[in-house]
């Protein structure tokens, strides 16, 4: 078996020397530079031949290239901290000894020395090493590292004559050879397809790409604390379900061998969130996977990240104040402020929100009062006529909501919450009293998409089943994105449902908007995509 083998310098002298004076005015170079490589360059398979290859001498030596434990003592931050408080107490008599580890970003070949970056997730930091100071054996291995392995560098700090923070290599280990080259320009990979496809060269290769994902995981982490601290539960709801509900969309349906069912993957967490408020958790809340099989496009992916959360002696003004004061303090936490760069919109996030109904909206930016296009053909025609693309076939409710989508979705840039929506397009939402046909809905919008979702729940059993049996009359009549009857869930209704706010949100698009971006692909990790064959 073979074992790691550490390069250790052959005895320890006195502080670390300054590097020789050329250095600072060399440009970083890769290794696969002329000083290192034929001035040709091989093609892909001919480099990975080459890894390969110093793989192998690397065997050959003792030298386990894939070792089960690293040498480390600092981040490459911690170890740049760490000098600098050196120098900040004056610079005692032994600058600080460290052992940093990472990934290997360039490499300068000076002859008897030689000059590396070392790369991991907090930073990057230099390192000298030099052939007396490592010894024959030692130096000469380097010759078989390569850009992308990582490697590990233990030694005392020092500044270069560039006032570089440096570490004075001692003793160093390879810690996994890469086998494939990095990406041709370590300053970013401009290949969409490349950067959705192979994350992990676009985390390698862009700091911005990096920098979007910990402001997701950070995002992530502010929600959930906001909503602990205001007393909510977080739980986990099935993923796998006999019914798809809670949402108007195509589920992906599997089958269940040992139950002989079909069962879908859900498209909601809505219902059985409410089945806890039922059961007496007044203040719940769930982040979860969710997956509708339909169309991919800017803002819409088939798996995505949703928050829903669910109150109970709460309405849906109660859940705007919540909803806008969880995106500001998330952004403020996040960010630094609740004002965010958005193209060429600076969006201030900050309560309070813009509020206007979903009649006065349409009628301001496109001059249709919906009260007034109260039958399916007479809208139909309308829309028609203004040569907007709709299927002939679609519902009232579809209709309305695709001139929406078209005339007041796009004006929605500074965040605004849209109100009052008709019964037709939200069966899960309570009436508004004194308003016929209207009931007590809010979408959220900013930077012209929809942010979240959210109602005064209806509880009342009898009229949630007469809407749900609407709904399948509309699906008996060929039109799948609606909402499916789900008879476990009236029966927990049934048993009596509080006065209730409930709020969903795609934290996708919250992240798309705290970070400027404009494709909801660019803030998931690996997002689907259509296989290459």
């Amino acid at each position: 078996m073979l074992t790691p083998k550490v390069y250790q310098a052959p005895g320890r002298g006195g502080k670390a020397p300054s590097p020789p004076a050329p250095l600072g005015v060399w440009p970083a170079i890769d290794l696969r530079a002329p000083t290192l490589y034929p001035a040709v360059m091989p093609g892909e398979d001919e480099l990975i031949e080459g890894r390969r290859k110093k793989l192998a001498r690397l065997r050959a030596r003792g030298v386990d290239p894939y070792p089960p434990r690293a040498d480390r003592t600092h981040t490459a931050a911690a170890a740049v901290a760490a000098f600098e408080g050196w120098e900040a107490a004056g610079s005692p008599p032994d600058a600080p000894e460290v052992a940093v580890a990472g990934r290997i970003t360039a490499l300068r070949d000076m002859g008897k020395a030689a000059f590396l970056d070392l790369n991991d997730a907090s930073g990057r930091i230099q390192c000298y090493l030099k052939k007396d100071l490592l010894g024959d054996e030692a130096y000469a291995g380097l010759a078989d590292l390569d850009l992308g392995d990582f490697l590990s560098v233990r030694g005392r700090l020092f500044r270069t004559r560039t006032r570089q923070i440096t570490v004075e290599a001692r003793a160093y280990a390879v810690l996994a050879k890469a086998l494939r080259p990095p990406p041709e320009k370590f300053h970013g990979i401009e290949d969409i397809e490349t950067r959705y496809r192979q994350r992990y060269l676009d985390l390698m290769a862009n700091e911005e790409t990096r920098r979007v994902f910990r402001t997701r995981a950070a995002t992530i982490a502010r929600i959930r604390r906001f909503l602990d601290d205001r007393g909510f539960v977080e739980v986990e709801t099935p993923v796998l379900q006999p019914e798809a509900g809670g949402a108007a969309a195509t589920p992906f349906v599997t089958h269940h061998r040992a139950l002989d069912q079909d069962l879908y993957l859900r498209i909601s967490l809505e219902l059985h969130l409410k089945r806890l408020i039922v059961g007496g958790l007044d203040k719940v809340y769930e982040m979860g996977r969710l997956f509708r099989n339909e169309g991919i496009d800017r803002t819409h992916v088939p798996e995505f990240t949703m928050i829903e959360t669910y109150e109970a002696y709460a309405d849906y003004h109660d859940v705007m104040r919540m909803a806008e004061e969880l995106v500001s303090t998330v952004a403020q936490d996040v960010l630094g402020t609740t004002q965010v760069q958005f193209g060429e919109h600076v969006l201030e996030l900050a309560p309070p929100w813009r509020r206007i109904t979903m009649r006065e909206a349409l009628a301001e930016h496109s001059g249709i009062d919906f009260e007034e296009f109260r039958t399916r053909e007479h809208l139909l025609a309308e829309l028609q006529r203004r040569g907007i693309e709709v299927d002939p076939g679609w519902s009232w409710g579809k209709l309305l909501d695709e001139a929406v989508s078209v005339y007041v979705e796009p004006q929605l840039v500074q965040p605004t919450f849209l109100l009052d929506y008709p019964k037709e397009i939200s069966p899960l939402a309570k009436s508004k009293p004194g308003a016929p046909g209207l009931v007590e809905r809010f979408e959220a919008f900013a930077a012209g998409f929809e942010l979240g979702n959210a109602y005064t729940e209806l509880n009342d059993p009898i009229d949630q089943r007469e809407r749900l049996e609407a709904q399948a009359r509309l699906k008996a009549a060929g039109l799948e994105d609606v909402e499916t009857l789900d008879e476990d869930f009236l029966a927990a209704l049934e048993h009596g449902m509080p006065p209730t706010g409930g709020f969903g949100m795609g934290i996708d698009r919250l992240v798309m908007l705290l970070t400027g971006r404009t494709q909801i692909r660019e803030v998931i990790l690996f997002p689907q995509m259509r296989r290459r064959d």
